[in-house]
């Protein structure tokens, strides 16, 4: 026989033992590592606390019987009343807004409107605003802004204005407003 020929048998050979002695002692590190698992699984015991007893329900009685019942008729008819009344109040302020006629400029929010100068026509003070790259003349009394805003005064670096506006509640409130003038603007 041929010199490497032997050297493949004797090296199969030497690969065969090692594998079966491999397998033998993973075998038996398997089993070492399984009883330990056993073992172990034996002495700790779970500890489980015991669930408390449940409280015992007491009812307790009503005591509020004479009281006002907050969902009567009686309730609701008070807060129904309340409301009206403070409706009624606040009409008086809104109203003579919502009978006229609206003006080209309060469809503009005030925050599109500039104020861009002012000049005196016959004796009285005229703003010029500017929306949407277009000029307009404004006097006091003429509205803008969408908050029913009527102009108060106008003066050569601020046009005033009186707003009407709804609160949280619902309730009409009177506020203030001022356009300032916006020095070299486009």
């Amino acid at each position: 026989m041929k010199r490497p020929a032997i050297e493949k048998i004797l090296s199969l050979v030497a690969t065969t033992v090692v594998c079966l002695s491999l397998t033998a002692c993973s075998s038996s590190e398997q089993e070492e590592l399984q009883q330990w698992m056993n073992e172990q699984r034996n002495l700790t015991k779970p500890r489980i606390e015991p669930l408390p007893e449940p409280t015992k329900f007491s009812p307790q009685a009503y005591t509020q019987e004479g009281a006002v019942e907050p969902f009567s008729p009686q309730k609701l008819t008070q807060a129904l009343n309340r409301d009206s009344n403070r409706a009624t109040a606040n009409a008086g302020l809104i109203a003579p807004e919502l009978s006229r006629r609206k003006e080209p400029l309060e469809a503009m929010p005030l925050d599109a409107v500039a104020m861009v100068g002012s000049l005196t026509k016959q004796g009285q003070p005229v703003a010029l605003v500017r929306v949407d790259n277009l000029l307009y003349q404004v006097r006091v009394g003429n509205y803008l802004g969408q908050n029913y805003g009527r102009i108060t005064k106008i003066s050569e670096t601020e046009v005033a204005l009186r707003e009407i506006v709804q609160d949280a509640a619902g309730e009409w409130l009177e506020r203030t407003a001022t356009l300032q003038l916006q020095e070299g603007s486009k």
